[in-house]
């Protein structure tokens, strides 16, 4: 551990708080509720209850469909990811040997490189736990899904909404388990030095938050959500 430079220890540091902290400023936080993820959750909860209106549902199917491959495509990723991240630090003596000749990259001890790769694994284990959960609760919506009434009375309203809740859960691990990737793309920059790694961090932050705060999808989004409370008013 002497072998490793405080500046590392710090650019560590650094990005696990701002990780840390914008998952919890992004999905628990009072400001959440602006965010894209949490807009959207009033149009999933839309969908419900326009779902229970129609007897045929295939459309409706086919997108709770979309989402569980999507969810699988993602974990299969990490799972592949993982594994080549571990053979990676059988090798670290020659990975260290090959990545020192690239140009602007500080070449570091194998106790610095296996930490990097060793923090890299965890990013992708978090992805896939995230991704392989929203796998599940996909599944657990599919069920729910064909097990709904044909009624839009009050009682069967509130199955939809319930129903909404649950969907919003699986986009809400999914987007968490995409932030992880994000985040990952970041501690690549580790492999070239701690300032990079630093200041890849720090754009990697800027664009998770203008995608989910600041985005053109959002002003689509918001702007959607008022006609519907309007049109919802004058009924």
């Amino acid at each position: 551990m002497n072998e490793i430079p405080l500046i590392d220890w710090i650019a560590l540091g650094v990005f696990i708080t701002i990780w840390t902290f914008y998952t919890w400023y992004s999905d628990y936080s009072p400001s959440a509720k602006n965010s894209l993820p949490r807009v959207m959750n009033f149009h999933r909860k839309r969908w419900m209850r326009e779902m229970l209106r129609r007897e045929l549902r295939m459309p409706d199917a086919l997108g709770i469909g979309n989402f569980v491959q999507s969810a699988v495509f993602f974990a299969s990723t990490a799972i592949l990811i993982i594994g080549g991240l571990v053979a990676t630090l059988g090798g670290s003596s020659r990975a260290v040997d090959a990545i020192s000749l690239l140009p602007f990259v500080v070449t570091p001890s194998e106790s610095l490189w296996s930490i990097k790769v060793v923090i890299l694994i965890c990013v992708f284990i978090y992805a896939f736990v995230k991704f392989i959960w929203a796998v599940r609760l996909a599944n657990y919506c599919m069920v729910l899904f064909n097990a709904a009434p044909i009624d839009a009375k009050a009682d069967n309203i509130a199955y939809a909404d319930e129903l909404a809740k649950l969907a919003g859960l699986f986009a809400l691990h999914f987007n968490q388990g995409l932030r992880a990737n994000f985040f990952a793309l970041a501690a690549l920059g580790w492999w070239i030095n701690a300032t990079v790694f630093m200041l890849a961090t720090a754009a990697v932050l800027w664009v998770v938050y203008r995608r989910e705060f600041r985005s053109n999808s959002l002003k689509v989004a918001n702007n959607l959500r008022d006609m519907s409370m309007r049109a919802e008013n004058q009924d």
